[in-house]
């Protein structure tokens, strides 16, 4: 089945669920959907298992981005998020994709880099010396904590070591560079380092203070690339604006804060959808973005012809073994509507949208702006806000778009008249 669905949006959310159930083959069951729909929601009891000091529960809403097409599979994505027009924004860009092939992926690896901060030394370069020499042994201890990964071909596989002047003395950082595979691997990583402690103590003479992994994920990078159809119908200026906003990304951090953030926009709400680390995902992509000094824009964008190619590149520490991937009923659910059997399918996919939401951003800002499809988005929950019943929301939303003004004022003053006219 193809994902590529015009009027999805119209459609009821059973009717949707329907629509995704039939690509995944049947294979929902009707509990499942209870689960998704919130006939059997996630209880109380479930997140007290989870986190501490539990006292209740915050739904977030689950949509799917449609017109998917990534490394030449159909995909619907699972997107989790509070914020109006982000999945209607990745589904309308990537329509602009889908008949050129859509997107293609490549993946570094999944590498994650556990750091161990080594101080009071005499002579640092002497230790980080040692250290090498005795490189195999602290590997071999540090695999001894997890055979199951080894055994599915992951591990630690070697050292990255740094010498780093602080505090006015020079401290050693080890990194144990650890494939974990299809996990996050935080929890794999951090045992590793806290079992090599006391070896590494004996080896340099020094303290081992912090040991732990690092959410920078350089050496577990994504990268996405598609050809975009123009949406500007050889409008040049609109072409030359898309452009130039993307170039003030590359020179300017203010904007490039807020440019990255859109893509984070889509990614994020994936990331938060199949129960991986918002934060994680997050602190590595900033962090990533201001590796070579000066903190620019996460995706690149070129002319072709009457086209454009974008690419993203971004470090994806994501997995679909352990935390909340599995633990999260609804989680686990959004990671099989995926359909994706590894990290590195997941984490093509969430670069895709990322990319697909940064045309999105773009194509706005060269045309009408961000607010006017944003807003008119946003105007059922301005409505709600305002007093709105469920039976008037459309007619509000109708009217405020006929009107092109979406304050909250005016909202408000739409209500009224509806009010007025039912007395």
């Amino acid at each position: 089945m193809t994902s590529r669905l015009s009027g999805f949006y119209k459609l009821s959310p059973e009717q949707r669920l329907e629509k995704v159930a039939e690509h995944l083959g049947g294979k929902l069951t009707e509990n499942e959907k209870d689960i998704l729909t919130g006939k059997q929601g996630f209880t109380t009891e479930q997140a007290d298992h989870m986190v501490e000091n539990v006292i209740g529960c915050l739904p977030v809403p689950l949509g799917v981005a449609v017109n998917f097409k990534v490394d030449g599979d159909d995909t619907f994505v699972p997107m989790a998020t509070e914020e109006p027009s982000v999945i209607a924004a990745a589904s309308h860009a990537a329509k602009f994709t889908y008949d050129t092939g859509g997107f293609t992926t490549s993946y570094s690896g999944s590498i994650m880099r556990g750091q161990m901060q080594v101080t009071r030394l005499e002579n640092p370069y002497t230790a980080m010396a040692k250290i090498y020499e005795n490189k195999e042994a602290i590997i071999e201890l540090c695999n001894a904590q997890d055979r199951t990964l080894v055994s599915f071909g992951g591990g630690a596989k070697d050292l990255d070591i740094h010498v780093v002047p602080a505090n006015g003395e020079k401290m050693l950082v080890i990194h144990l560079l650890i494939d974990t595979k299809d996990a996050m691997g935080a929890n794999a990583v951090n045992t590793m380092a806290e079992a090599a402690t006391p070896l590494v103590e004996k080896i340099t003479g020094g303290e081992v203070v912090l040991r732990i992994l690092s959410n920078l994920a350089d050496k577990r990078i994504v990268r996405a690339r598609a050809t975009f159809q123009s949406p500007f119908d050889g409008d040049e200026a609109k072409m030359e604006k898309f452009l130039s906003a993307y170039q003030l990304a590359v020179a300017d951090p203010y904007r490039a804060a807020t440019h990255n953030k859109g893509i984070m926009n889509g990614i994020s709400a994936v990331v938060l959808a199949t129960g991986n680390d918002t934060r994680a995902i997050e602190a590595g992509a900033h962090a990533y973005a201001a590796a070579s000094g000066n903190y620019q824009s996460l995706t690149h964008w070129e002319r072709d012809g009457d086209s454009i190619t974008g690419m993203v590149e971004i470090p994806l520490a994501v997995g679909l073994v352990g935390g909340a991937t599995q633990s999260h009923p609804v989680a686990k659910l959004a990671a099989k509507i995926l359909q994706a059997k590894t990290a590195e399918r997941m984490a093509g996919i969430m670069a895709s949208v990322g990319l697909a939401q940064n045309f999105a951003a773009l194509k706005a800002l060269a045309g009408d702006g961000i607010q006017k499809g944003h807003m008119k988005l946003h105007a059922r929950n301005m409505a709600m806000t305002a007093g709105a019943d469920g039976s008037q929301l459309d007619e509000v939303v109708r009217i405020a778009s006929e009107q092109g003004k979406f304050g909250f004022d005016e909202i408000k003053g739409i209500i009224q008249s509806l009010n007025q006219r039912e007395e």
